[in-house]
This record gives structure tokens, C-alpha cells and sequence, in this order.
């Protein structure tokens, strides 16, 4: 059974514009170097945080789901830029947590590899590596 997700985005300003899920908003915009006002992040920094986000709740749930003792989960996520076309070629998330059960983190991060939306769209689009830092 297919769902449907739905999002708008409007232009703000002359290269600025805001999306908008449910009820919840964010500005977007090119920095000045390129252009822009600098009103919010750019599309692919979005993806990053889009990515970031949802292996974020997935992971979380895991760990409520679970009683794990987990607190303090950070992530670092780069992109590699390529230039032609303009485009993330690898993605690399980076994982720092408190947690006491470095086998029971790992089992929470494949679950929530599993459940990520975001992840599961682009990891035959890009290099996609996934690492918990110890």
C-alpha cells in the first residue's frame, strides 16, 4: 500500500523561499557567496539535515522502544560535493552518543537504518556510510 507526503515551497524573496510540512515552517536560501541573503540553509544542506532528522526520530524510537540506556545522541553529517552535475556523490554520518552497550547501539543504529525514509531513498544514489564513533 503506497502513502502519500506532501510539502510546499514558496518563494520568500529573490532567492529565498520557505517549506513548509504540516504545520511547520523553514527558511531556505543560497549564502551570500552565492548570490543569496543567507535567509536559511540550501536544498542540499536540507537533504543533510532531512537525513540527519529522520535517522534521528528512527534511532530515538529504537532506543524508547528498547529502555536503552542512550542519552546525548549527536551526528556529524557530511556530503562530498561533485561539480558535474552538482550533486552529493557519498554521504557519511557520523554517531556520538552516552551509551553503555556499544553491541545494543549498534543493533538500535541497523534498526534504525531500516525504519529512515530519507535514508533508504538515497543509498543507491550515493556512498552512504553510516559510522558509530567509540
Amino acid at each position: 500500500m503506497s502513502a502519500q507526503v506532501t510539502v510546499h515551497v514558496e518563494q520568500t524573496g529573490p532567492s529565498a523561499s520557505a517549506g513548509k510540512a504540516r504545520t511547520h515552517a523553514v527558511a531556505m536560501d543560497r549564502p551570500e557567496a552565492k548570490g543569496g541573503e543567507d535567509r536559511g540553509a540550501m536544498g542540499g544542506e536540507m537533504l543533510l539535515l532531512g537525513l540527519g532528522g529522520c535517522f534521528m526520530s528512527n534511532l530515538l524510537a529504537a532506543v524508547a522502544a528498547r529502555d536503552a540506556e542512550v542519552k546525548n545522541v549527536r551526528f556529524a553529517i557530511e556530503g562530498t560535493l561533485e561539480s558535474a552535475p552538482p550533486r552529493f556523490s557519498a554521504v557519511n554520518l557520523r554517531i556520538s552518543a552516552d551509551y553503555a552497550d556499544e553491541e545494543e547501539m549498534r543493533k538500535l543504529i541497523t534498526i534504525a537504518e531500516r525504519g529512515c525514509i530519507v535514508r533508504n531513498t538515497i543509498k543507491d544514489a550515493v556512498e552512504l556510510t553510516i559510522e558509530l564513533e567509540t
